[in-house]
This record gives C-alpha cells, structure tokens and sequence, in this order.
C-alpha cells in the first residue's frame, strides 16, 4: 500500500480520487536549456513524501540535486551538470564539469586519481559519468497496491582496439517512500578481458551536512589515506563549520556487512530543524564493493563530504594493479551491484536504524 498524508491507500482508494498519477507523484522527462547544461537530458522524480530528485539521463544517469521537504541532501558542484560535450578527460580535468550531486559514478575500466598504467595515460575517475544514455525508458507503472517509478538506459564504454563495456542502469523509487534504488548491470561486450573499477561518488551537502553531523558507520576499522588525512583520523567521523583553507582528507574503511551480506551506512544530523534531527542512508553489497572511501571536504565554498562504496581504491590503477586488487571481467561476463539511498526523518528513526547496525 502507498502511505501518503498520514495514513495508507490501496491502488483503488487512491485512483478514484484523481484523474492522473502526477497530482500526486511520478517521474518525468525534462531537458535544460541554457548555458553549458544545454540538452542534457533529466528524469525528475517526485515520491509524494517531498523526496525528489533529478536523473542526469546524459551524465550516465548519475543523481544530480536531490532534496527532502525543501531541504538539499546532495551537494551541488560548481560546474554544474554540464553537458557531456565539455568533459576534459586530461589529468584533473574531471573536475571541470564534475557536477556533484547525489551519485556521480566513476568508472568503468579507470577510477581514481590521473595515472599512467601499462603506458596508458588515465585521467580522473573514468569516462561513464560523461556519457550519455541510450535506449532510455522513463515510466511507472501499478505493482498490485504500489505504484514504481523508474527511469532504465545503458551507457557504452567503447574504443576501437580496446574495450567495449555497456552499463545498464535502472533508477527506481515508489510513491510514498522517500527511498531510491540503483540497479547496475556491466557485461564486458568486447572479446578481450577489462580492468572493472566502478566507485559511487555520493555526496551529500547542507543544510544535511553541518557542525555537528556525524558519520555512523559498521566499520572494523579506519585508516588515512595519506600523512594529510593522518591529523584528522580520530575525529573523522564528526564534521565541522566550513573552514578556510581546508586541505581534503579521505578514509579508508573495512565495512563490516549484516547477515543479509550488506552494508548500511548513515550520515545523521541530530541538530536538524532545531533538534527535529534528519539523516541518510546508503546501503549496498559487500560482495560486489568490497572497499569504502570517505572524503571529508569540509572548506568554505567547498562544504562536501563523499561516501563512496567501491571495488576499488581512489590512488590509480596502477596501485591497484601493483597491490594485486585490479578487479577484470572478462569477455561476454556481466557484473551486478544495487545501492539504495533513503531518508531517516528524524532522530527517532536514526536511532532505529543505527542501533541494528553489526558491532
């Protein structure tokens, strides 16, 4: 059933007060049309609960802005979601139309920072977050007393003499819940065997990030990524006022998953709404993103922090490949990976949460 205004409606009670769908929720395509974001393509969501969030059908699906009640969740980048057009592939140049948002993918044969591995020079995260989806289907549709909506398109990773790699990526969210879902298929179309790294960039801002906001984790245990990071290890899992001149740092954590074989993982605000309190979770499988990176940015003008499940490290390829992590996939295999993000309104329902999480 779809809980919505206090209260919950089958699919027969809710039809015979309206005419469509979209007076209460739904999903929608849109297109921007000016500046540098001209003729990228979105799915907008809309669950009725005042979770809505944006598609980038032409930034590899990513998650662009995403808000609860009025309220930001994601982090919004400088550059925006600029169109595909203006992606520089060179050394950081990723960053110039980095867009932020809710997920940014990185990926799929390269992740992490610019290398050179084997003589191929890499740039920042990959090329997926700069590509534009094909065969797109945005709907929804009645599943017995739940209404679905979702958005479904596949992204090729291709070169002439190298890879051929297609992500399949379906975006999902039900009226009355103020959840997402990503389901991500990667099946290695070319006839020789591929690096596969593949790290979800979630990033989430103020007002949700601010003094005060902590990071609850299942994690064994936490390391600095490098003598920068080293200084703030013990507190890295609370967050402060924006601070100029901030230096990043980033955290490695070993996850420990529940029964099920997954992962949960909350960012939570308790000071939210004068102590009403407002959180969010990520959840996925440890089996297919065994690794976890936590980048805390917490400068002035630069307020961000990244939660970011992986099946790789963020420091290049070629440290991958050396320390015998490098995951492959070979010819006609396919990967699967799920990460689902949802609000926590309020502190009761963050202490609900976070008190299940494995010790």
């Amino acid at each position: 059933m779809v809980k919505l205004f206090g209260r919950q409606w089958t699919r027969q009670e809710l039809v015979r007060h309206m005419g469509s769908i979209s007076q209460l929720g739904g999903v929608r395509q849109a297109e921007f049309s000016d500046g540098r974001n001209r003729g990228v393509r979105t799915a907008e969501f809309e669950t009725g609960t005042g979770f809505n969030f944006t598609v980038l059908l032409d930034r590899g699906m990513d998650i662009g802005a995403c808000k609860y009640q009025g309220s930001a969740l994601s982090w919004e980048a400088s550059p925006g979601p600029a169109h595909p057009a203006y992606y520089n592939e060179e050394g950081l140049g990723w960053l110039r139309s980095f867009h932020g948002g809710l997920v940014a993918t990185c990926g799929l044969t390269y992740a992490g920072a610019p290398t050179v591995d084997e003589g191929e020079t890499l740039g920042l995260h990959g090329r997926i977050s700069n590509t534009p989806a094909s065969n797109v289907w945005v709907d929804g549709a009645w599943r017995d007393d739940e209404y679905e909506m979702w958005a479904l398109g596949r992204m090729r990773e291709a070169v002439v003499f190298g890879e051929n790699l297609t992500l399949t990526r379906r975006v999902s969210a039900m009226l009355g819940r103020s959840h997402l879902r990503i389901q991500d298929r990667v099946v290695n179309e070319g006839c020789s065997e591929q690096p596969l790294m593949i790290v979800y960039h979630c990033n989430f801002g103020f007002p949700l990030l601010a003094e005060g906001t902590e990071l609850i984790a299942p994690s064994i245990s936490t390391v600095a990524r490098d003598a920068v990071a080293q200084p703030g290890l013990a507190n890295h899992a609370s967050y402060e006022a924006p601070i100029d001149g901030y230096a990043e740092q980033c955290f490695y954590h070993e996850m420990r998953a529940g029964e099920d074989g997954y992962v949960t993982v909350v960012l939570a605000n308790r000071a939210f709404g004068g102590g009403q309190g407002l959180g969010i979770y990520l959840r996925y499988r440890q089996a297919e993103l065994p690794r976890f990176t936590q980048w805390k940015m917490v400068g002035a003008g630069t307020y961000v922090t990244g939660l970011e499940p992986a099946n790789c490290g963020v420091e290049g390829r070629d440290i991958d490949r050396a320390s015998g992590k490098l995951q492959f996939i070979k010819p006609g295999e396919q990967r699967t990976f799920m990460l689902e993000i949802g609000v926590l309104d309020g502190n009761n329902a963050i202490d609900a949460l976070t008190s299940t999480l494995p010790k």
